[in-house]
């Protein structure tokens, strides 16, 4: 059933009629092309541009593949809105240290891997381009899990900032997820969509937009292992929006915080996120 832009703003949407909003043909399969390659030991860094479908502009994004035929733990990797490291580098060490351990990783550039994005963006499209985003990312899982020697049942995700949130819509439509670490999250786009541009009209904004709010879908996600990553020094995130995130969830996850900011800089976040994930998806020590 496909439900219509005006039908979702004037009902309280099931959910199956909120996947409808992101439905796509799975039957398109993407194109990869190869733009370099490194070699660090018995691992492969495919640095590789994807063309998701025909509609959708080019997505550059990392392939790190350990050398073997498996079985590999699958995981992809989404990448925040920041002032550094801000597409798929954000987490390309990470990837390659649980390449170590048997781990097939992808990372993608998300649209506000563009630094002129946010600034430049028309708000009022902002509705039809987290769709399509999301989107994307269900198409990133589907190539993730069609990697040689990958484990569909050992699949996993990690995304900050907006990487964590469109990750989270795309991981409730999606359900092979085991595992994931949302990091620096909040519950709703529109807590971030009018730093620097207004819409047309605030109040049609946040009746179109109200579909895409997070609690929802992270409410689908029964079968995931969920770690909620968050700083102490987050001006955008308050405790108490993590605590809405972490309630929704319908299987009980952990919540920890870290002396960082909202650039989630901190060295045990990052040991936490891998021994979540080296657990969850019975990698190797």
């Amino acid at each position: 059933m496909t439900v219509t832009a005006s039908q979702a703003q004037t009902v309280s949407p099931t959910f199956a009629q909120r996947a409808a909003l992101f439905h796509y043909d799975p039957n398109i399969k993407p194109s990869i092309s190869d733009d370099g390659l490194e070699r660090r030991d018995r691992i492969s860094i495919r640095d590789i541009t994807l063309q998701l479908s025909p509609d959708r502009p080019a997505m550059k994004a990392y392939l790190v593949v350990p050398d073997g035929s498996g079985p590999f733990a699958g995981v992809l990797w989404v990448h925040w809105l920041g002032d550094k490291n801000s597409d798929r580098s954000e987490f390309l060490e990470e990837a390659v240290t649980l390449a170590r351990k048997g781990t097939v990783s992808l990372l993608v550039n998300a649209m506000w891997a563009d630094p002129d994005w946010y600034p430049t963006r028309n708000v009022d499209q902002d509705y039809h381009q987290s769709i399509q985003q999301v989107i994307d990312l269900r198409r990133a899982f589907d190539l993730l899990a069609a990697q040689p020697g990958v484990d569909s049942q050992r699949i996993g995700f990690v995304g900050h900032d907006y990487g964590g949130m469109y990750g989270a819509v795309a991981m409730a439509l999606d359900g092979r997820v085991r595992s994931a670490v949302l990091i620096a999250m909040t519950q709703s786009f529109t807590n971030w969509a009018f730093f620097v541009k207004q819409p047309t009209s605030k109040v049609e904004y946040l009746r179109q937009n109200a579909v895409l709010d997070l609690t929802d879908y992270l409410a689908q996600l029964k079968n995931v292992n969920v770690l909620g990553q968050f700083a102490n020094g987050d001006p955008y995130v308050s405790r108490a929006d993590s605590l809405v995130i972490m309630n929704a969830l319908p299987k009980k996850g952990e919540r920890k915080f870290y002396d960082a900011g909202h650039d989630m800089v901190s060295a045990a976040a990052q040991a936490d996120r891998l021994a979540w994930l080296t657990r969850d998806l019975n990698l190797q020590p």
